[in-house]
């Protein structure tokens, strides 16, 4: 059991997406995932997890448990050697299956939904590209979005973390990593994505849990939404955020915050939000 006793926390993650691909999809020609429905562009919580291992793993020089060197978990396990599962900060995390008997499954403290946008959004005219081998050339599609502008909710269980023995320095590294992992990711098609806020609210304990923090944010569009482009063609409105926030400011402990410089707000909302509440601004 993990000698810090960890407090819940929830999420909210914003960043844009522009002319690029932010989640292709395997099943459907690696296509940008999409709820054609409403005309919204999708991320899975696993393309989000991937961003902050790499970065854990690269830039960080931490030890993963999914990595590419093993076949299997068992595989891992054997790798390990006398090693413990839970020295591992991804484990610590997002848990782990390691398909032993002692542990088989761990469920992570730290988890994800989906990431949708919050505009509707356009795909770009297919390309057609080459890539050469010493086979031949492969010929492929390339599928991006025009401008897709996503938010992500989550959250930590301090119940789940007594589990795998979260530490208060592993929720700090992260929210670096939550921060500063999709920027350094720059592959042909993820290249052209900006982090632009990222709020974790602590909780008072570990019993208190907040709704989805995104059923109460819009963007405000200073253009045709059809139009909309760049992070300058609309202001995020959190009035409603700040109202759910404020009406539960007793379940709240503190406000940790990073904000791009070129996210603008509605109402100077943003403002608001660091008058109601105590803040800690994250630094990167």
């Amino acid at each position: 059991m993990s000698k810090e006793e960890i407090k819940n926390s929830e999420f909210l993650f914003l960043y844009d997406a522009k002319r690029c691909n932010p989640n292709g999809d395997m099943d459907n020609e690696n296509k940008p995932r999409m709820d054609w429905d409403t005309g919204t562009n999708l991320v899975s919580d696993v393309r989000l997890k991937r961003y902050i291992r790499d970065y854990l793993e690269t830039v960080k020089g931490e030890t993963l448990f999914v990595t590419n060197k093993a076949e299997d978990a068992k595989d891992r396990v054997k790798q390990l050697g006398d090693q413990s599962v839970l020295d591992l900060i991804g484990v610590r995390l997002f848990g782990a299956v390691t398909a032993t008997e002692k542990a088989d499954h761990l469920t992570g403290p730290v988890q994800f939904n989906w990431g949708y946008s919050l505009n509707k959004v356009e795909l770009q005219d297919t390309k057609t590209i080459t890539s050469s081998f010493s086979s031949g050339k492969g010929v492929g599609k390339d599928y991006r979005v025009k401008y897709s502008f996503i938010a992500f909710s989550g959250g930590i269980s301090g119940l789940a973390a007594r589990d795998t023995e979260l530490k208060e320095a592993d929720i700090e590294l992260l929210d670096e990593s939550i921060v500063k992992s999709i920027p350094l990711n720059r592959t042909r098609s993820k290249i052209g994505q900006t982090p632009r806020l990222y709020l974790r609210v602590e909780l008072k304990d570990n019993q208190s849990f907040l709704n989805d923090l995104r059923e109460y944010i819009n963007l405000d569009y200073q253009k045709a939404e059809e139009n909309v482009r760049e992070i300058s063609d609309s202001k995020l409105d959190i009035t409603q955020l700040l109202d759910y926030l404020e009406a539960n400011q007793e379940k709240i402990n503190k406000i940790y915050y990073w904000k791009d410089s070129q996210l603008k707000f509605k109402d100077n909302g943003f403002e608001k939000l660091l008058e109601i509440f105590t803040s800690e601004e994250l630094n990167y």
